[in-house]
């Protein structure tokens, strides 16, 4: 059988377009018929120069017409500091109520003109993590959790230009301003609601969760204070966040012979009220229940949940705190006590 040999001419590769080139603010002068400098003070949000209403309108047009966003790093090297807000990731599970907090504290930095950046980070910790914050320059970071700065790791940031360091939790550091959250009067105000209930065998639910312990020790610690020299008993109960945990604990629930329990916070007072009651636990009349965060969730629950309001910092305030320490860096560090508790009284109690 014959073989024909057919060559196939080369196909040429398709040109790729040039690549455009990035616009500048010269470029947005330009188009709006106005100074670099009008450009920028318009951009930047600068409130020392008075611009026009119409003219500020031609600016942001001809911004959005050609794609031009201010450089950050430019910008920073203008100002002598960046405006760029690092909030390291928590390293404990984060619940609605304090994705809230985040939420509103992010919305409020934005309407200061501030650029805020959740750096996440696995196995780093302490000061060596606050090296590794130290790189990005950030103007401010704030800090959740204990444990997570100490007094050199403070001082690394400041000198890498940091002028604001903000630590939200039980204790202060050294050269940080420094929210104060006090999770032993929540679990105070749970205990001493339970014994005005007429309570007197309480448990108190303590997630297996790693990262916990900071805010569920206290918790416990403050429902043992409350009941301090009284004639009630507390019993700790560990408990993780799974259906098969607590369907476990209902199940020995009759030979601890308890007849409350605070449940750490209103997630887990869910978890566990459900166990009980499908193990035959009535709820108040055998084991009265109280969470705390006052979710709507344990609104509609029946019975509904009784509950501890947490009064946590306003982001809006906490805003206004970094950008008072980022104008006024050499001020002595604020320290604010934080987090109101009080008790929501509801039928599960």
């Amino acid at each position: 059988m014959p073989y024909v040999m057919v060559q196939i001419p080369k196909t040429p590769a398709p040109s790729s377009p040039a690549p455009r080139s990035v616009p500048t603010s010269a470029d947005v002068a330009r188009l709006a018929g106005v100074s670099r400098a009008t450009v920028s003070y318009v951009l930047n949000n600068t409130s020392a120069v008075r611009i026009s209403e119409p003219t500020r309108r031609r600016v942001h047009e001809a911004a959005k017409e050609l794609g031009y966003v201010p450089h950050a790093a430019a910008r920073s090297l203008r100002a002598g500091h960046s405006r760029l807000v690092l909030m390291p990731a928590p390293r404990f599970p984060v619940g609605p109520l304090y994705s809230q907090f985040i939420s509103e504290l992010q919305w409020a930095l934005g309407r200061l003109d501030y650029t805020v950046v959740q750096y996440g980070s696995v196995g780093v910790h302490g000061d060596e993590a606050a090296r590794a914050w130290a790189e990005l320059r950030p103007v401010a970071v704030l800090v959740p959790g204990p444990g997570s700065l100490g007094p050199q790791g403070v001082t690394v940031l400041k000198r890498s230009g940091a002028r604001a360091v903000v630590t939200l939790g039980p204790n202060s550091v050294d050269g940080a301003h420094a929210l104060l959250m006090d999770h032993e009067a929540v679990g105070h105000c749970a205990g001493s609601h339970l014994f005005d209930r007429g309570r007197r065998r309480i448990g108190v639910v303590v997630p297996e969760e790693e990262g916990l312990e900071s805010f569920s020790l206290p918790r416990l610690e403050g429902v043992r204070r409350a009941l301090h020299g009284t004639d009630a008993a507390v019993t700790e109960l560990p408990l993780a966040y799974e259906e098969e945990s607590a369907a476990r604990l209902a199940a020995r629930w009759r030979g601890l012979d308890l007849d409350a329990v605070f449940a750490y916070n209103d997630e887990y007072a869910m978890l566990l009220m459900r166990a009980l009651q499908d193990g035959g636990v009535r709820v108040p009349e055998d084991t009265a229940v109280i969470g705390a965060d006052d979710l709507m969730l344990g609104r509609l629950l029946r019975p509904r949940l009784s509950t501890v309001h947490i009064e946590l910092p306003s982001g809006r305030d906490l805003a206004e705190l970094v950008d008072r320490a980022v104008r006024n860096p050499g001020a002595a560090p604020e320290t604010h006590k934080v987090l109101g508790a009080t008790v929501v009284h509801r039928e599960s109690s």
